[in-house]
């Protein structure tokens, strides 16, 4: 059997500048990504337009996400080419739920099916898993079969469904206990 190529995908912090502004060359490359995702969009209707995402948009909804205390985005780069993005929030608004969130992982549409999300979604594990958490929780979109598969596929089970916070979509919640490097 041959060996299977698996990308060499690094993470890097998004930094913003002094003045709290993302740098003019990561949110063209942020803005890109993110528009190359139209089908994803049009899904979650995050943006009014998904096939028009613009970078004033993206850098809205980055400072949004960077509003909340515990959130950290997480660009993953391959070989300097910014290949997918990764939110994590380490500690829930909601004091009962225990587990950090993946709130979005994102890869550029251009580069599906070539393992960048398989790694992408490793290394956010190995992340925190390193930070010394037990377990990870993210929300699937009901109406996001491919994205249900792909999580599904990594190991992930439902636990639960309801309502997103912010726009009140149905999800359905999935869980991936984090016992050792790379579970899945």
């Amino acid at each position: 059997m041959a060996a299977r190529y698996v990308a060499p995908v690094f993470l890097d912090p998004l930094r913003l500048s002094p003045d709290g502004d993302l740098p003019g060359p990561v949110l063209t490359e942020v803005t890109a990504l993110y528009a190359s995702n139209h089908a994803f969009h049009a899904l979650s209707g995050d943006f009014p337009d998904p096939y028009g995402i613009r970078p004033e948009q993206v850098a809205a909804e980055l400072a949004r996400e960077l509003s909340e205390p515990h959130t950290e985005v997480l660009l993953a780069r391959d070989a300097g080419v910014l290949v997918g993005i990764a939110v994590t929030l380490a500690v829930h608004p909601d004091p009962a739920d225990p587990d950090p969130w993946i709130g979005l992982l994102m890869v550029d549409a251009s580069l599906h099916g070539r393992g960048h999300g398989r790694r992408l979604a490793a290394l956010v594990e190995d992340r925190l898993r390193a930070a010394g958490h037990t377990a990870v929780r993210l929300a699937v979109l009901e109406d996001n079969a491919p994205g249900l598969a792909f999580w599904t596929a990594l190991g992930w089970t439902e636990i639960d469904r309801r309502r997103d916070r912010d726009l009140g979509r149905p999800c359905r919640v999935l869980r991936k206990p984090l016992t050792g490097p790379d579970s899945a």
